[in-house]
């Protein structure tokens, strides 16, 4: 989780690379991208040569990271902010060019530290859903028609939304975070459901327990050598991603197929 930036407007950061200097390859979003799984998402993707853009709320971070991956366009953004919506989706349409993959990573965990949901602030919950459920939803819908525009050109496109074991097992001081998270893993299910037509595959994946900042938040006693590592999360990710995709392109070769007959 990170701080907030002293605006409170989404803001690309830095020029854009001219479009002969722009690497080839995959077009990803990824929510969340500055700290844990979403940093180590970002670094195992511009290591596989594809097109970057990563959002989150602290300008600094995202300045400080943009700077150290110059081929990853940053944007300062909150999901959980309705009206930030657009102008993420705007400005990572317009780093991209398009967009094939949207990972929909940012999450919080509600109160802190954790607490029986009869104990929790409204405000903590309400702030988990709009983070973990509204936030995805709102930002996959207004990115749907370039996802979509994507799957047309044959290549298939992906929404990963990272899930939880919380969102599945009742674990007791977890309420708000595993109440959210498991509106997340149905919306996805249902998502994934309605777009299969239109050639995009919806995911829903629990990257399991990591060394990550907002693990630590949630279980300051844990032994971070007992968790799993972000960058081994991060690659078994995006090779999920992959085979979404490629599983996509051989169910797009088959239609193709059977309609020339």
């Amino acid at each position: 989780m990170t701080d907030h930036p002293n605006t409170r407007r989404p803001a690309p950061l830095g020029d854009s690379p001219p479009p002969d200097a722009r690497p080839t390859g995959l077009r990803v979003a990824i929510t969340g991208g500055t700290s844990g799984l979403g940093l180590a998402l970002v670094r195992e993707l511009l290591a596989r040569h594809a097109r970057v853009a990563f959002v989150a709320r602290s300008r600094d971070t995202v300045r400080r990271l943009a700077a150290e991956h110059p081929d990853a366009h940053g944007i300062v953004g909150d999901v959980a902010r309705k009206e930030d919506t657009y102008p993420i989706a705007m400005q990572i349409l317009g780093a991209l060019g398009g967009l094939d993959v949207l990972v929909n990573n940012a999450s919080d965990l509600g109160p802190t530290p954790l607490a029986l949901l009869a104990d929790t602030d409204c405000e903590d919950f309400e702030r988990a859903l709009a983070t973990n459920v509204l936030g995805p939803f709102r930002l996959t819908k207004a990115l749907l028609g370039a996802l979509a525009a994507s799957a047309r050109e044959g290549a298939g496109a992906v929404v990963l939304n990272v899930s939880s074991d919380a969102a599945i097992n009742a674990y007791p001081t977890w309420g708000a975070y595993g109440a959210s998270k498991a509106a997340l893993h149905h919306l996805s299910r249902i998502w994934n459901e309605e777009l299969a037509a239109e050639g995009i595959t919806v995911l829903s994946l629990d990257p399991g327990d990591m060394d990550t900042p907002m693990h630590a938040a949630a279980l300051p006693e844990a032994d971070p050598s007992r968790l799993k590592r972000p960058e081994t999360a991060a690659r078994e990710l995006v090779d999920a991603i992959e085979a979404g995709r490629t599983l996509l392109r051989s169910s797009s070769e088959l239609v193709a197929r059977e309609a020339a007959r």
